[in-house]
């Protein structure tokens, strides 16, 4: 249906137009979101100072609401990690793999299987410490340079686990949010072109970095480790070895009846937020059980500890999030009236109805758009802040253009995160995490990503295409 446009949806076209400018140039958007709000919310209510006021810490309010149970299970899930940490079975669940490791060229790959799949349980970041830290010597003794290392897991962990984010599925609830469809679609889209762009980036990565891969053994590299990251689990106590054991068969566990749920007939299927709620509890009582046999009769004080670093840790991450979140919720109509109150239109959509009136969209120019504006969003850094502007305008210009919007949010869900999650922006912590534990500089990483990720987000925007 055809929306007739008002100054409120110029003004709101307004600000989207700033927030993007200002991502181009690689400054903070915070401000003109909350100031954005404010002004929608005093227009909207006929010049009334309380009524933007309000507009704003609702905004945050309904960003917040919508963004906990995501931020509460990666929370948990850097909690029950410190609680393994603590005791040492963070390094023996890792310390098989070491045996594995043998050629530089088998080292790449291994690096790369291991970090997809700790980022995929444990988030890339704490993911980043524990495999970084304790495989890239192993890997650089076996030939491999700490560059190829770095770009292993930086390729495999902030860019094809964060923006397919299978398990915690942070990223596809928010994108799935704001475009108004259901998250197993965005989930299924996104980890589809997560794959994609991640299968090519690793591949192209491999053959262009050669050198690196096959060059010498650079035995120097490993010489500033920590001696204990070099050892094994050798001395460790029994019930070290045994969460190390028991932690990784538990998730499988929960992986296999998520499957099942979804592929068998009379099995209860187990996803989105029942499949959080899942995690974050089965992280909890795993800390807390992890922490009362390492810290016997200070368990108590330990467990308040190691909540505290998860939920700052995740707090850290999404607190810029919310009041940008809140902002581009105010566009969508199923959010709008929680806002500004009861009618309240979703400009961001009528918006893209009127686009979508106005020129005629097809396809390739959606997809090659959509790509394009996810990538000006991971220009800050996040890759989490653009999502909530991704799934809205997948969700208003798709539909009017009969194509499944759920495809478009998957396809620019995973160009914001292959950008702004830590591959292609040297200032994300993503970029700076990888690059630390490797001791490269990222501005190299993100130098030697360039073409092997551009070349993988080509690929899955055709594949998008021709799925639409």
């Amino acid at each position: 249906m055809y929306h007739m446009l008002t100054y409120l949806h110029w003004l709101y076209l307004l600000v989207i137009a700033a927030v993007i400018i200002l991502m181009i140039r690689k400054r903070e958007v915070v401000i003109p979101c909350i100031a954005g709000t404010f002004c929608i919310g005093f227009a909207y209510g006929g010049g009334s100072i309380i009524g933007g006021a309000q507009a704003v810490f609702n905004a945050m309010m309904a960003a917040g609401a919508d963004l906990f149970d995501i931020m509460l299970v990666i929370a948990l899930m850097v909690s029950m990690l410190k609680a393994l940490a603590g005791m040492g079975a963070d390094k023996i669940m890792i310390s098989p793999a070491a045996r594995l490791i043998k050629k530089p060229a088998v080292a790449y790959w291994i690096l790369a299987l291991i970090m997809y799949i700790a980022s995929t349980f444990f988030w890339p970041t704490p993911a980043t410490a524990l495999v970084g830290t304790i495989l890239i010597p192993i890997a650089v003794k076996a030939g491999l340079k700490p560059m190829a290392a770095c770009i292993a897991i930086n390729l495999a962990g902030h860019g094809m686990a964060l923006s397919g984010d299978l398990v915690l599925q942070g990223a596809p609830s928010i994108t799935a949010g704001a475009a108004g469809v259901e998250i197993g679609a965005v989930l299924r889209s996104g980890s589809t072109f997560a794959f994609i762009t991640g299968a090519v980036a690793l591949i192209l990565s491999f053959i262009l970095n050669r050198k690196d891969i096959f060059g010498e053994k650079a035995e120097a590299a490993a010489q500033n480790r920590p001696a204990e990251e070099e050892k094994a689990a050798e001395g460790s106590p029994g019930y070290a070895r045994f969460f190390a054991g028991a932690v990784p068969v538990i998730f499988l566990i929960i992986i296999i009846r998520m499957i099942l749920g979804s592929y068998v007939e009379g099995i209860a299927k187990i996803y989105g937020g029942g499949a959080t709620a899942l995690l974050g509890g089965t992280a909890a009582l795993i800390m807390v059980a992890a922490t009362a046999a390492d810290a016997k009769k200070d368990c108590l004080e330990k467990v308040v500890g190691y909540l505290r670093e998860g939920l700052l840790f995740s707090i850290n991450i999404f607190a810029p999030v919310i009041p940008i979140a809140g902002f581009f919720m105010l566009g969508s109509p199923g959010n709008a009236p929680a806002i500004l109150g009861e009618g309240a239109p979703g400009l961001l959509f009528e918006l893209g109805t009127a686009l979508a009136n106005a020129l005629p969209l097809g396809a390739l120019p959606l997809a090659v758009g959509i790509v394009l504006i996810g990538a000006i969003t991971g220009l800050d850094g996040s890759g989490f802040s653009g999502l909530p502007l991704i799934g809205a305008l997948a969700g208003s210009l798709a539909v009017p253009a009969g194509l499944d919007p759920a495809i478009l949010a998957g396809l620019g869900q995973t160009a914001a995160i292959w950008v702004g999650g830590g591959c292609l922006s040297a200032w994300s912590f993503g970029a700076v995490a990888s690059a630390g534990v490797a001791g490269v500089p990222a501005a190299d990483l993100v130098s030697k990503n360039l073409v092997p990720v551009i070349a993988g987000l080509i690929i899955s925007t055709l594949a998008a295409v021709l799925m639409m």
